[in-house]
């Protein structure tokens, strides 16, 4: 899945208690640590280029971080942290774990598996890549309907106060 996207889901489902930039960051936090973390340092040694690295050039800490960051037992484990000390921010670092979710099926073995239960095992489901387009236009529905759901909500409870 896209960062947006993963971005847009964690916002819409856990950022509507009152921490919906922490949900938005929680939500992209996976790609960040691994993609941004590139991109940022390849800026940095490089200025801007237009062209994507080749996936055989990508350095192997990125994959390290991939790795660490797409696991759900690594989310649960920080979220369960964090939940001793705030358990509304834990709430909304749940978008954390559901980005691994949506990754886990829609990632192929070729491009980035998502090994979900890393460092316990290296299983992966290879999936369908999510620039399938009914996976996209599916994704971009789901989104829509959340965002109208969350609005018609939040007029719903301004009304009644």
């Amino acid at each position: 899945m896209d960062t947006l996207s993963h971005t847009l889901w964690g916002g819409g489902l856990f950022g509507y208690r009152g921490h919906f930039w922490i949900a938005i960051i929680f939500g992209a936090f996976p790609d960040l640590v691994s993609f941004a973390l590139l991109h940022i340092i390849n800026f940095i040694s490089n200025g801007f280029v237009a062209e994507l690295p080749s996936f055989a050039s990508l350095p192997a800490w990125l994959f390290i971080n991939y790795s660490i960051s797409h696991s759900l037992l690594v989310a649960a484990g920080v979220i369960t942290l964090v939940a001793f000390w705030r358990k509304d921010i834990a709430y909304a670092m749940l978008s954390w774990p559901f980005h691994i979710l949506l990754d886990a099926p829609f990632h192929t073995a070729e491009f980035f598996p998502t090994k979900f239960f890393w460092p316990v095992s290296d299983f992966f489901i290879a999936g369908i890549p999510w620039s399938n387009p009914w996976v996209w236009y599916a994704n971009v529905a789901g989104l829509v309907v959340l965002y109208i759901m969350r609005g018609r909500a939040r007029v719903h409870n301004n009304s009644v106060n």
